[in-house]
């Protein structure tokens, strides 16, 4: 770790709690991420799965959404899963009105690519960064990287080549939810890229 300072998890909204419980469940000390001096102190950040346009709104309500833009233009690696991603997306697709993200990643994302609550599904993913055994994913009204920058690598695809996690520079996204199958290996590589920058 770098330090010992702590892991934020952002918790305006959507399954923080989740990802607080994995990433003390691996030794980091995970904190809830509310308020801009929250933020200074950590040393990596998850934004977690949620409503991408309701998260958005609240960060812009707390005054995070600005120092959420500094921190991530000035390299705090960040982890964002599901509605995360959508925020760390350059461009959001069928986004609603007024919907801003905090950009970084040179993607476009779709929004709900999967369709409503009722579509959602779970799939064995090819993650080689992870390690050899398939990663059991679940997909909740998941969004779906449609563009992917020069700069950008992806991580999962599905099999019809529709890209589910991605990476870039400080920044990491999946379209599923790690926090929910017991595999904590994603987050462990969050963790390993923490501890590198």
């Amino acid at each position: 770790m770098a330090g010992n300072a702590p892991v934020g998890v952002l918790a305006l909204q959507g399954d923080f709690r989740e990802h607080i419980a994995v990433l003390n469940s691996l030794g980091a000390d995970a904190v809830a991420v509310r308020r801009p001096e929250e933020l200074a102190r950590v040393a990596g950040l998850v934004i977690p799965g949620g409503e991408s346009s309701v998260m958005d709104k609240l960060s812009r309500m707390f005054g995070l959404a600005e120092p959420l833009k500094a921190a991530i233009a000035s390299g705090l690696p960040v982890y964002g899963t599901c509605a995360g991603l959508i925020m760390l997306a350059d461009t959001v697709l069928d986004s609603i009105d007024g919907q801003q993200s905090l950009g970084g990643f040179d993607i476009d994302v779709r929004r709900n690519a999967f369709g409503s609550q009722t579509d959602s599904f779970e799939v064995d993913l090819d993650i080689p960064v992870v390690g050899e055994a398939p990663m059991h994913a679940v997909f909740i009204r998941a969004p779906v990287v449609e563009r992917v920058g020069d700069s950008v690598t992806v991580l999962a695809a599905l099999d019809d080549g529709r890209v589910v996690s991605v990476e870039q520079g400080n920044l990491l996204g999946t379209s599923f939810h790690p926090e929910m199958t017991g595999d904590t290996r994603f987050h462990q590589y969050f963790l390993d890229r923490i501890a590198k920058a």
